[in-house]
C-alpha cells in the first residue's frame, strides 16, 4: 500500500523520531511510505496516496491548537474526501485529549474517512503502531 505521513510538529524543527519510528514499521510490513513535511512541503501529491497518517503535535499546552501548517497542507490536497486515514498525536501535556479532537476536526473538515487514531507516547510505541496498519 502507498502511505504519507503527514508531520505537522509544534515548530519547524524537521522530522521528529517518533514520526521516522512510525515510518519504519509501516515498511517492515511492505509498504511503501513517504514522509511529508507540513511545514516546508505543500500537499498537491496527497491525493496519489492510498491511505494518509497525520502525525501532529499540539502547540500549546493547555487550548490544544493544531500547528497552523496542518490544514493548509490538507486544503492545498484537493480530493482528499473520502480518502481512508489515521490520526496520531504526540502527548505533550495534560489537555492531550482536547488537542485530539481538534486533530479530528481538521482532517475531518477536508472530507477524510479516520478509521485509526492514537496517542503516541514514544518512539517504540510509534513503531510497533506501525507494524499493524494494514494488519
Amino acid at each position: 500500500m502507498r502511505i504519507a505521513i503527514v508531520s505537522a510538529t509544534a515548530r519547524k524543527t524537521g522530522i521528529p523520531d517518533y514520526v521516522k519510528a512510525l515510518q519504519k514499521g509501516m515498511e517492515a510490513m511492505g509498504h511503501r511510505v513517504d514522509v511529508i513535511d507540513a511545514w516546508t512541503e505543500d500537499g498537491f501529491r496527497l491525493p496519489g496516496y492510498e491511505y494518509i497518517v497525520v502525525c501532529a503535535e499540539s502547540i500549546s499546552l493547555f487550548g490544544g491548537k493544531m500547528p497552523e501548517a496542518l490544514p493548509k497542507i490538507l486544503a492545498t490536497g484537493s480530493g482528499l474526501s473520502g480518502k481512508k486515514s489515521a490520526a496520531f498525536l504526540k502527548k505533550t501535556g495534560p489537555f492531550t485529549g482536547r488537542a485530539f479532537s481538534n486533530l479530528m476536526k481538521t482532517m475531518e473538515k477536508e472530507g477524510m474517512m479516520v478509521n485509526w487514531s492514537d496517542i503516541i507516547l514514544s518512539a517504540t510505541q510509534s513503531e510497533a503502531l506501525g507494524k499493524r496498519i494494514g494488519a
